[in-house]
């Protein structure tokens, strides 16, 4: 049998009408005989909040406090969605950090993961359970929680892939896919069916907000193939593996409102993307400030805020 991990996060498990969605995601991935472990988030601002709770009573909480506090989080949505999977005639069983096996080191609030005991979670799918792990937590030497910080659930989800040899980490949420740009900033954006580690790596430190940077490292360094899907809908999604399918601009993000990074192996070798860049901010009577060049990367660095319109224009003629 293959050995699947899935991924959920906040905005896929927001509320019981989403649990359900998620619930049946995971019984179809079942029933075709995989084994299946799924991590899942806090549900929607439940993190935030308890982070705005936690500053009501103190100025400056203990770190340690807090990410016990945290915690519960990812525990509330791994408990219910057991209790809707048994209800539902799938056995399923949740486990904490700690429980799944997943220690790291005492870097409270930012914690990096030393190494996984799968003794537990092998058990239980040996049992026929759908094993359930909370992300974004482990606990250190101490038998202290931790977490791992934001976006540490898809941390936890390629780790637990990797150790296990899975064949897939699914990661969903909200959107289905990596896009050449943002979708709601500019118009005729197309989705990426496969990109490179690498890309997506600078894509997430870049800005974009589909995976953590931490996860794609562990998934580059295992290999295992992470693909991107939407919760909501069945559309294929982005395949995130070492294999360069094209050369070329993948993606254009706006960051920090006066920076705009151009994404794509290869891409830098042609001197026609500098002409575009330079054309373009010269019609617009933009200064440019600085240009920094790597392997996947031009990033531009403009005196004035850029404007969407002005992305869109980078996206129409580089993409």
């Amino acid at each position: 049998m293959s050995t699947i991990v899935l991924k959920f996060g906040g905005s896929s498990v927001a509320d019981n009408q989403k649990l359900n969605m998620v619930a049946n995601k995971i019984i179809k991935l079942y029933t075709e005989e995989n084994n299946i472990v799924v991590v899942v988030s806090a549900q929607g601002k439940t993190t935030d909040n308890l982070i705005k709770e936690a500053e009501e009573l103190s100025i400056k909480p203990d770190k340690r406090e807090i990410d016990s506090l945290l915690s519960v989080g990812e525990q509330i949505t791994a408990s219910k969605l057991s209790i809707l999977l048994n209800y539902l005639g799938y056995e399923a069983i949740s486990l904490t950090g700690w429980q799944s096996g997943i220690y790291t080191n005492s870097d409270h609030q930012n914690a990096i993961i030393e190494k996984i005991d799968l003794s537990r979670i092998k058990k239980e799918i040996e049992k026929g359970k759908i094993v359930i792990v909370t992300g974004f937590q482990g606990v250190d030497k101490n038998n202290d929680i931790t977490t791992l910080g934001r976006g540490g659930s898809d941390t936890t989800a390629v780790a637990l892939a990797a150790e296990l040899k899975a064949d897939k980490c699914y990661i969903y949420s909200d959107v289905d896919g990596i896009y050449t740009a943002d979708p709601n900033k500019v118009k005729n954006t197309k989705k990426l069916e496969n990109i490179s580690y690498e890309e997506m790596k600078t894509l997430s430190t870049e800005g974009a907000k589909v995976l953590h940077d931490r996860c794609v490292e562990i998934g580059e360094k295992y290999k295992v193939p992470i693909i991107t899907e939407s919760t909501f809908n069945d559309k294929p999604g982005t395949i995130i593996t070492d294999k360069l399918e094209s050369t070329g601009v993948k993606s254009i993000i706006k960051k920090d409102l006066s920076k705009v990074s151009i994404i794509g192996y290869g891409m830098t070798s042609k001197g026609d993307i500098l002409e575009t860049i330079l054309d373009i901010a010269s019609k617009n009577n933009i200064e440019i400030l600085n240009i920094d060049i790597s392997r996947v990367k031009i990033s531009i660095y403009f005196k004035d805020i850029i404007k969407d319109y002005v992305l869109e224009e980078l996206h129409d003629r580089l993409t």
